[in-house]
């Protein structure tokens, strides 16, 4: 039985390196015995092909989180705080988010990650009004928010279709879609997360009528919590398949699922497992060409690793982070030390924008 594993190991390696497209079955056969080496290798091969010139990007932006109160009720969720609690529920007031954005220009960013709680009592007309504010304070601002969940939300308390609810908020100033709220695209798994939230479907439908409108958006997983790896296998079938119909995602962002806080519980998933998750995602996923580190919540150190794990950008400077925070993890980096892992790692750092284009290059 070992042989004839190896054999097929084999097989799959070499569709890898003759750029032929691996199949669901042949991923999860990687993913379940294939050794980490041998994963991390043909990873690194697929990176150097997508991006030949050994420079790993970075990003100055700040992660605002305009309301805790949600009615999701995610079970692995320490940051949300039910509806009617007034002791520790919020929405920021408009004038403090800007004063977040004006620090994060002052450290070189022009683009803010803006994500929140289901709040029921914010429709559309509140996140209209926010963005033209937000705009109007800061005209090149780069709106890179409300994820696929925040968006149904907003368009079932709004009463209005999904068209509708997209077109407005653009029009208002979103610029792209970040990938959150996907955990793990397969119902079974959701309904175990949440009481209260997205469909599999939905998130794609989502993020399938962005891409059609022009808008971009990332694709993400939180893995490591009570999904098995054939469901890791399944969630990543789903964006691939999305992203040969639309081409809308720029990049894919996994971690793993943070056990400290949450009422789920569990145990964290290894480092090694978080490695060999990434290596076959960037495997499987032949057509998204960015793939981003998870030092959040990894730390610097596998955070700077992963880089020859098939990983090619650092992510972001995270002057703000709140949601892993809460769930007990608490990794900060710079710009001086993103810059400085890229470089140990034996890389070029650069910095980019929310679409992937460079804006610096450091090199020395």
């Amino acid at each position: 039985m070992a042989e004839n594993n190896r054999t097929k190991l084999d097989a799959v390696a070499s569709k890898v390196m003759a750029e032929t497209r691996i199949s669901p079955q042949e991923a999860l056969l990687l993913l379940e015995n294939e050794d980490i080496t041998t994963l991390g290798a043909l990873a690194d091969l697929v990176r150097r092909r997508m991006h030949p010139d050994k420079v790993v990007t970075y990003i100055i932006d700040r992660n605002v989180n305009y309301t805790n109160i949600c009615n999701a009720f995610c079970s692995f969720c320490a940051f949300y705080r039910p509806p009617g609690d007034e002791d520790e529920g919020y929405v920021l007031p408009a004038e403090e988010i800007i004063a977040k954005i004006g620090e994060t220009y002052d450290l070189g960013g022009n683009q803010i990650l803006l994500q929140g709680g289901h709040n029921p009592k914010l429709k559309i007309d509140y996140y209209e009004d926010l963005f033209r504010k937000l705009k109007g304070a800061f005209p090149d601002l780069w709106l890179h928010a409300l994820s696929p969940p925040e968006i149904e939300h907003i368009r079932r308390a709004s009463r209005i279709p999904l068209r509708e609810t997209l077109e407005r908020l653009q029009a208002a100033g979103l610029d792209s879609i970040p990938g959150g709220g996907a955990e793990i695209l397969v119902d079974e798994i959701r309904e175990q997360l949440a009481t209260n939230k997205c469909s599999s479907a939905e998130w794609l439908g989502v993020m399938e009528e962005a891409h059609n409108m022009g808008m971009r958006s990332t694709a993400t997983m939180m893995f490591g919590h009570v999904e098995t790896r054939a469901h890791r296998i399944e969630h990543l079938a789903k964006v691939r398949d999305l992203q040969d119909r639309t081409g809308g995602f720029t990049a894919f962002i996994g971690w793993t699922y943070q056990p400290h806080e949450g009422d789920l519980g569990g145990e964290e998933a290894t480092s090694a497992e978080y490695l060999r998750t990434i290596t076959v995602a960037r495997l499987f996923l032949d057509n998204i060409e960015n793939f981003q580190s998870s030092w959040v919540t990894q730390g610097p150190k596998v955070g700077g690793a992963a880089l020859a794990f098939g990983v090619n950008d650092m992510g972001s400077t995270m002057i703000e982070e709140n949601v892993v925070a809460a769930a007990g993890t608490v990794f900060q980096m710079n710009q001086d030390q993103i810059v400085r892992a890229i470089r140990d790692a034996g890389f070029t750092p650069a910095r980019r924008n929310m679409q992937y284009e460079r804006l610096e290059v450091h090199p020395g």
